[in-house]
């Protein structure tokens, strides 16, 4: 079952009254432009917060309102409200990224991206999606921790490929990253020694590492 989308109720009401349209005029538009059977008394709840309109009716109020649905939404955090804003279909989005659209669906409404390096690119693209926003709506922020602890810990360059399958990044532009932040923890790993069993080396080691996609995306460029 789908989520309801993040839905602005004041929104919606700024937009209907900047029209100059009642909430029976908005249900006059949904009804005889898009065949939705929605009463004034909807419309109204809507506006109040006490009830949100599915997708379907999401769209079509947008359409009643010349607006776009992302005027209509509070914040976007999942790859289906992201879509939801850009007012693009599952079909289209999924034709553009090269994907069966049945596979994107799956991955969207369980939340956990599983597309390849290309398909990654294709999607941050055309949801206009930063690399950080990114990693949020597909759920995999604590994946990326976990590669990058690794890649500062170990080889990095080992690191460069499967972090790339996360990121909308090329690697061209992850391998300074990972480089420069392996330095860094090696560069605080050897003060730890340095300061020896008196000193507080080990939590600062232990910072960086719970800090570590904060200071990823500070590096990474855009």
């Amino acid at each position: 079952m789908h989520q309801t989308p993040p839905f602005d109720a004041p929104a919606a009401r700024r937009l209907r009254e900047a029209l100059g349209m009642a909430p029976g005029h908005v249900a006059h538009g949904l009804r005889a432009q898009y065949g939705l059977l929605v009463t004034p008394d909807v419309v109204a709840a809507w506006e109040r917060g006490l009830q949100h309109p599915t997708s379907r009716e999401l769209t079509a109020l947008a359409g009643v309102l010349w607006c776009s649905v992302g005027d209509l939404l509070v914040s976007a955090t999942t790859l289906r409200e992201h879509r939801l804003a850009r007012g693009t279909a599952a079909e289209d989005l999924s034709r553009l990224i090269g994907m069966d659209t049945s596979a994107y669906l799956k991955m969207e409404e369980s939340g956990r991206w599983r597309g390849n390096e290309r398909q990654t690119a294709a999607l941050a693209e055309t949801l206009a999606l930063t690399p950080a926003a990114f990693l949020t709506a597909t759920g995999r922020d604590e994946e990326l921790a976990g590669l990058l602890r690794s890649a500062v810990t170990t080889r990095w360059q080992a690191y460069v490929r499967p972090t790339a399958k996360l990121v909308p990044l090329s690697r061209a532009q992850l391998e300074p990253v990972l480089e420069q932040l392996h330095s860094d923890y090696q560069a605080q790993m050897v003060r730890t020694l340095n300061w020896g069993a008196a000193g507080s080396g080990g939590d600062e080691g232990r910072d960086f590492l719970d800090s570590i996609v904060g200071r990823f995306w500070t590096l990474t460029p855009g």
